[in-house]
């Protein structure tokens, strides 16, 4: 089996970044999710609230994030931390310390998206500040993320996409990309929902590994097509996932794996590369 496709998003719920290489932190991937919008209130906005999110897209250069759209042009981001008070953002019921980003980057956002952006603020994670993952699926160990949903690395497979494929065509539906899901690691040469058993995954020469932590529970997200930020077609593939029961004793729909870093901090993991994958005792 090997890593067919790295995926980094660097604002949670914009378009992500398809990656030759990446560089593995405890976090997640190098910059994942470093960003995130917040309405008025401080609370998290994703793609749930507003589906045009999807159409920003997102770059990395030497020295800033870069956010284009075609209405509003882009706009850099410097890596450097913007001055201000740190402020306190939600993310479900988790309290994070953030900092806003300069206004004009919000008034950007309200040129690209219109009526439905304003209010919103664009915080980055406060370095320093530690985000732990919940501790039930955990079994004692500790791990920490940004503003991922809950756990910093997504785990798919595209056999596991494949079969999905083949159940939205069987009920007339078309076919899905990868992108619905927001990926970080998509793994190929495995069969169809085997990642389900697996416990960790491991890079050929042993430089990195992951435990595989909880199936990744999905929401409305993956209705949203991800280049046009539309649903195309009310419930689906949500409602194929349900009726398919991938996790059985589990209620919903669920596709790919949630994931912790257990070895690999600062290495570099690459398209291409072999990974073993050992199923649970």
């Amino acid at each position: 089996m090997n890593i067919q496709q790295l995926t980094l998003y660097p604002v949670k719920s914009l378009q992500g970044i398809d990656m030759e290489a990446a560089r593995l932190t405890p976090q997640g991937l190098a910059h994942d999710r470093h960003w995130m919008w917040v309405d008025e209130h401080q609370r998290f906005v994703t793609q749930r609230q507003l589906p045009s999110l999807a159409r920003i897209q997102v770059a990395l250069t030497d020295r800033a994030l870069v956010l284009s759209h075609p209405r509003a042009g882009s706009i850099d981001v410097p890596f450097e931390a913007p001055e201000g008070k740190i402020r306190l953002v939600t993310v479900w019921s988790d309290h994070c310390k953030a900092l806003a980003e300069r206004r004009e980057v919000s008034g950007w956002l309200l040129e690209a998206l219109g009526e439905q952006a304003r209010g919103l603020t664009l915080v980055r994670f406060a370095e320093g500040f530690t985000r732990h993952v919940e501790a039930d699926f955990m079994q004692g160990e500790i791990a920490d993320t940004r503003f991922a949903d809950g756990y910093p690395f997504l785990v798919t497979t595209t056999a596991s996409l494949g079969a999905l494929n083949q159940a939205l065509e069987a009920g007339g539906h078309s076919p899905v990309p990868m992108a619905r899901f927001r990926p970080n690691l998509v793994i190929d040469g495995a069969s169809a929902w085997e990642e389900n058993a697996w416990k960790t995954i491991e890079l050929h020469g042993g430089e990195a590994r992951w435990t595989l932590r909880k199936p990744c529970k999905r929401c409305k997200i993956i209705t949203v097509d991800q280049c046009e930020g539309v649903i195309p077609v009310p419930a689906e593939p949500l409602a194929t996932l349900v009726k398919m029961a991938t996790q059985p004793g589990l209620k919903g729909a669920h596709f790919g794996q949630n994931a912790t870093l257990d070895l690999g901090a600062g290495a570099t993991i690459r398209v291409g590369d072999t990974v073993t994958c050992r199923s649970r005792d």
